[in-house]
């Protein structure tokens, strides 16, 4: 016998009612309890479920007028649901807690080497949290460690600095003083001395704006005048400046470049980074030896070679050469400048979003700027 249209509305009232209030009843349970564990939150999931569940079937049961057999089968079955949700919550509240615990003592003794992931299996949500765990901590180690090369670097550029500028300090108060007491009185010796104080001032204008240039450079405060220029106009113009000291050095300097090669660069700044790479490569080149400037385009890539005969870069070295104040040797020589010009060269070069690098290749090594090339 089909069930009457006003019973079935009354039964569905009675079960949004009863649901209504475990709703409230659940949510505000919720509410007291979400600074507990988890275990403790699926707990009162479980209970409130179980408990409106079974106010709803009692409700229902009592008012059909539902008695003997039947009533208890409803009840029985009512629990053991209950009971059965009870404890399968119990056991994912427990499940879950043993795993947030394993990945709280994960993050909590990290080692040296690195976030390790908690052994055992996780529950899909940790186990995306200690992969986001596992890439921070690699991060932060990468970011610790470059922090710990440029306090390094930068102890190192201080107490070379500081060096190099002592050193001609020291022999500038020596000849002025000599020249104010009268030491110095033959003219052959004051035109010496006046020539040396103008040398040692000039190199140290040099070093003052080396430091001041690579101080832009790592601040981010270089700002470039881009313009269309040819890169063989540019390094003809690097080679005339250098020809001098070359020629004094007793080293062959010659360059090559494919002609239309265009670039949109800043022609000041680059050309300071390849005069940079230039002037290293025949500080570091033998007499009678060669150091080639080339310049080739592939593609829309424009690449400037600058080739010495050093006799190559330790490998152990390779990876530190463009680093600040970094000579390669533990000595420290006056008139060698002060490392910065490769550091200086790597700024510039990478501010126009080029890549600068370097190889042992033949009799030296080569060092290679990528430049894209202007359309």
């Amino acid at each position: 016998m089909p069930m009457p249209l006003g019973e079935i509305l009354w039964i569905v009232f009675v079960a949004c009612g009863v649901g209504g209030i475990g709703l409230g009843l659940g949510l505000a349970l919720l509410r007291a309890t979400r600074h507990r564990s988890i275990a403790h939150m699926l707990w009162v999931v479980a209970v409130v479920t179980v408990v409106s569940m079974q106010a709803g079937i009692l409700w229902i049961t009592f008012e059909m007028i539902v008695e003997g057999h039947a009533r208890d089968l409803v009840l029985t079955v009512t629990v053991a649901a209950g009971l059965v949700g009870a404890a399968v919550s119990a056991a994912l509240g427990r499940k879950i807690v043993a795993a947030n615990r394993r990945l709280l003592a994960a993050v909590r003794d990290v080692p040296d080497g690195g976030f390790v992931p908690p052994g055992g299996t996780l529950p899909g949500e940790l186990a995306a949290l200690s992969d986001a765990f596992a890439v921070t901590y690699e991060r932060l180690g990468e970011a610790r460690s470059r922090e710990r090369a440029l306090e390094s670097s930068r102890r190192e550029l201080v107490a070379w600095v500081s060096h190099d500028l002592r050193t001609p300090l020291a022999g500038l108060r020596a000849m002025a003083e000599a020249l104010e007491d009268g030491v110095a009185a033959d003219p052959e010796t004051v035109t010496r001395y006046h020539s040396q104080i103008r040398q040692e001032a000039d190199r140290l204008a040099a070093m003052v704006d080396d430091l001041f240039e690579l101080s832009r450079i790592h601040a981010g405060a270089l700002r470039l005048s881009r313009s269309r220029v040819g890169l063989d106009d540019l390094l003809a113009d690097t080679l005339a400046g250098v020809e001098p000291l070359a020629r004094a050095k007793g080293v062959r300097l010659t360059g090559s470049a494919e002609p239309a090669l265009p670039v949109e660069v800043d022609a000041a700044e680059l050309g300071r980074a390849l005069r940079n790479l230039v002037v290293n490569a025949v500080r570091h080149t033998p007499d009678d030896a060669a150091v080639t400037v080339s310049a080739t385009a592939r593609g829309e890539t424009v690449t400037v070679t600058v080739a010495d005969s050093c006799g190559g870069i330790p490998e152990e070295d390779l990876p530190r050469v463009f680093d600040v104040a970094f000579r390669g040797e533990a000595a420290r020589t006056p008139g060698g400048g002060a490392g910065l010009g490769l550091a200086i060269a790597r700024g510039i070069v990478e501010a126009h979003d080029g890549v600068i690098g370097v190889t042992n290749t033949g009799p030296g090594c080569a060092f290679t700027i990528q430049l894209p090339r202007s359309a």
